[in-house]
């Protein structure tokens, strides 16, 4: 399978994500105890949800109602396959998401054969692999390569070393995939510290320094 045409359905799937529905809007009266527990920016996002429940007309509630009731009678595991799906789509950068929303739009474009034939060489795919895309535009084709750095990060890395990643060049990412891949697993940790300590002035230079070691 070309790689152009796995990422750009890869992408569309990603942008599918958009849409899914995942809760019924909250009535704040059933949470009025725990409102005041919640993180400040959780709290906002209940509050908004519930204030945008109560402007639907009764058809948009039934409408909502029914979404939700569809949600509900997935199987778990597609639920949570959604789910995931669509929390990687909120936590791409603004122009990515740009991207991926055209690529869905040129996927809706193809014949119907071929959006069947891309479909099922994607399926075919590494579950890792597919996983991968998740991550964009710029990571996904790159994450099989990047895949020894980006397993098993903790959990106050995961989104500083995606920032990182995606601001280095494309060269860059294929020199540290380079460097990841020959750096032995009870190492990669310290290594990953030092990419995240250094700055972007100076990676280029510290790239090229731990190849040469």
């Amino acid at each position: 399978m070309r790689r152009s045409s796995r990422g750009l359905l890869a992408l569309c799937m990603l942008g599918a994500a958009v849409t899914a529905a995942f809760a019924a809007a909250p009535d704040l009266s059933d949470f009025e105890r725990v409102l005041p527990l919640l993180q400040p920016a959780e709290r906002s996002r209940l509050q908004q949800r519930a204030l945008t429940w109560r402007q639907w007309s009764p058809h948009e509630r039934a409408a909502h109602a029914a979404r939700t009731a569809a949600w509900d009678a997935l199987p778990a595991a597609e639920r949570g396959e959604r789910r995931e799906r669509y929390l990687a789509w909120r936590a791409l950068p603004t122009a990515e998401r740009t991207r991926i929303l055209h690529a869905r739009d040129a996927f809706a474009t193809l014949d119907p054969a071929r959006r069947e034939v891309l479909r099922a060489q994607f399926a075919a795919l590494d579950g890792s692999e597919r996983r991968g895309w998740r991550l964009g535009p710029s990571l996904g084709a790159d994450y099989p390569a990047l895949q020894p750095l980006l397993a098993q990060v903790p959990s106050d890395q995961h989104e500083p070393l995606l920032r990182v990643l995606r601001a280095m060049e494309p060269r860059q990412r294929i020199d540290l995939a380079a460097l990841a891949q020959r750096t032995p697993p009870n190492e990669r940790e310290a290594l990953r510290r030092e990419l995240l300590s250094t700055s972007a002035a100076n990676r280029e230079a510290w790239l090229q320094d731990r190849l040469m070691r």
